[in-house]
């Protein structure tokens, strides 16, 4: 066997443990109700199969990335893969929501062993020349699982069941693994000793979990909550701690060299922004498809993947790209691009066309494929070869962070628009419905009750969109309720005027659909902008991704060459 195939070999078990921890990361999300009526859990409790994950991969990636420096990436790759397997395995046969908790949590310390040690065991495996087009490969797959998850986890869950979510990854993860034994060379960081930080890795862990976990339930806490500061607090006087350590030890686990390499921070905060903006856009076009378009979760899914579409096209193009010629300009148009294409989802309306949606997340998608391959690429072009372990578990957990922080304001603020817009709306609808002098007392009391459900159901993202239909029937059947307590003559004049009543109900109704869809529409149309805002930023760090190239002229008559800026 040729060194190519080997290459490609080698290539593909990488990407199939990369694609699994990346998967699992969103492919669960449209499970959790399922699940719920499964284990009869609450919201609360089931909201812990994601949180758990995301603790434990946000926890420990810098950890492990250090550790496959030291004592060999193959081992570590090869270790979480397996662990990753087993405990899909072990979620999908579990028998209670603490069991499926536990094993999602384990889950999510393999992810974290497996997703930054891609990188160095990438760029070992080639030539630097091919680095730009594989990493551009690497950014693809990387689309593809995040934003492919939500369709699978639809078409999975509906044609089988909740827990054939986890079992997908057991065959998956024993090709890999046999691949990684038969075709992956080992390779580690041989200016790392065997000395392990110890002080170095529980700091960070503590710092990462502290600060995890804080964002995950700042809603929860509320943002000016005591809750809330105490553990950003106690979380940032971790990450002190962690530098403090990382001055003294002869061998630190994160060698602070890395930090004055502008490129490598470009990279990192680029990324961490690109995380937040590809949260936000998925959280906030999931909801506004199903919650107020009305979609099915699965078809709202694979609405999501276009995504994935775009993202794999531009990724496979601008990679090997922007290894020629610098990611700078790739990464700052592409940043850009998901900032247009996040403000361009605020002129969406309820009866959008779908070709309309599709375009834009295929545009968005473009524009992740543009900034995560080349700056990825250029954030390790940048650091010296045998740091690329531990440069990559940075990169990452910058992102991890993004994302975890993205979510956390953009539900705030999604809620906060919401409520807002929902109010004014609720106040002019019942205003109308007061002023009727059609209606029955009785008949006004009814409807005003299921107008404030409808409109609470909205604000807090409960409710399944606003349909005429449902909320005549809902109407309907409240009205023979409360017609049930009046007295006789009530009753009498209530059956005699019924006709009169309904045509009436029907003519407030219509109104009242428009007037309510339209403050959604509002709500998620300004949070989309202030989701396009926050990803402002990600321009400037992309620019700050790369150096600037420089042109070598030749003077073959002069005999001299020139360096032009």
């Amino acid at each position: 066997m040729n060194g190519r195939v080997k290459g490609m070999m080698a290539f593909t078990a990488i990407l199939l443990g990369y694609f699994m921890a990346l998967l699992d990361t969103t492919i669960v999300n449209i499970a959790l109700p399922e699940m719920m009526r499964h284990f009869a859990g609450t919201v609360s409790e089931i909201s812990w199969i994601m949180n758990g994950y995301n603790l434990a991969f946000a926890a420990l990636i810098l950890t492990a990335s250090r550790l496959a420096d030291q004592f060999g990436r193959k081992k570590v790759f090869l270790l979480g893969v397996a662990l990753f397997t087993l405990s899909s395995l072990f979620a999908g046969l579990s028998t209670s929501l603490g069991m499926l908790i536990l094993f999602r949590t384990i889950q999510g310390l393999a992810g974290a062993i497996i997703v930054p040690v891609t990188i160095p065991l990438t760029t070992t495996s080639f030539p630097k020349e091919k680095h730009g087009i594989i990493i551009g490969l690497w950014g693809a797959i990387a689309g593809l699982a995040a934003a492919s998850g939500p369709s699978l986890g639809g078409v999975i869950t509906e044609k089988l069941n909740w827990q054939w979510i986890f079992y997908v990854n057991v065959p998956l993860g024993v090709l890999s693994m046999v691949l990684i034994l038969l075709f992956i060379q080992e390779s580690r960081d041989e200016s790392a000793g065997k000395s392990v930080d110890y002080g170095g890795m529980l700091s960070i862990t503590a710092g990462m979990l502290l600060i995890t976990y804080a964002f995950i339930k700042a809603n929860d806490f509320g943002w000016d909550s005591g809750e809330f500061y105490a553990l950003i607090g106690a979380g940032l006087l971790c990450i002190v701690l962690f530098f403090f350590v990382q001055q003294r030890v002869k061998e630190p686990m994160l060698p602070l060299a890395l930090l004055k390499i502008k490129a490598f921070n470009g990279t990192s905060l680029a990324l961490f922004i690109v995380g937040a903006a590809l949260s936000n856009l998925a959280l906030l076009t999931s909801f506004f498809l199903t919650r107020v378009m009305g979609m099915t979760e699965l078809k709202a899914g694979l609405v999501l993947s276009t995504v994935a579409a775009g993202s794999i096209v531009s990724s496979a193009v601008s990679g090997g790209l922007s290894n020629k010629c610098g990611s700078r300009w790739f990464g700052a148009v592409g940043a850009l691009t998901i900032c247009g294409s996040l403000y361009s989802m605020s002129f969406l309306h309820a009866d959008s066309p779908l070709a309309d949606i599709i375009l834009r997340l295929f545009i968005a998608g473009i524009g992740v494929g543009m900034t995560m391959a080349p700056v990825m690429s250029a954030g390790i072009r940048h650091v010296p070869q045998e740091k690329v372990g531990i440069a990559s578990g940075i990169i990452n957990m910058a992102k991890s962070i993004g994302s975890v922080l993205g979510v956390a304001i953009i539900v705030t603020l999604l809620q906060q628009n919401l409520s807002g817009e929902m109010q004014t709306a609720q106040t002019r609808v019942l205003e109308r419905v007061k002023g009727d002098v059609l209606l029955m007392p009785f008949v006004k009391e009814v409807l005003v009750g299921v107008i404030n459900e409808q409109g609470s159901q909205l604000r807090n993202g409960s409710g399944s969109g606003i349909q005429e239909e449902m909320l005549a029937a809902k109407i309907i059947k409240d009205l023979e309720t409360a017609a049930a307590t009046l007295g006789p003559e009530q009753q009498k004049a209530f059956v005699s005027a019924r006709e009169s009543q309904t045509e009436e109900i029907k003519v407030l109704l219509s109104g009242v659909d428009a007037e309510l869809k339209n403050a959604s529409v509002k709500g998620f149309g300004q949070t989309f902008i202030y989701a396009s805002f926050m990803s402002l930023p990600g321009i400037i760090f992309a620019w700050m991704s790369d150096k600037r190239r420089k042109r070598k002229i030749q003077n073959t008559s002069a005999g001299y060459r020139t360096d032009l800026a």
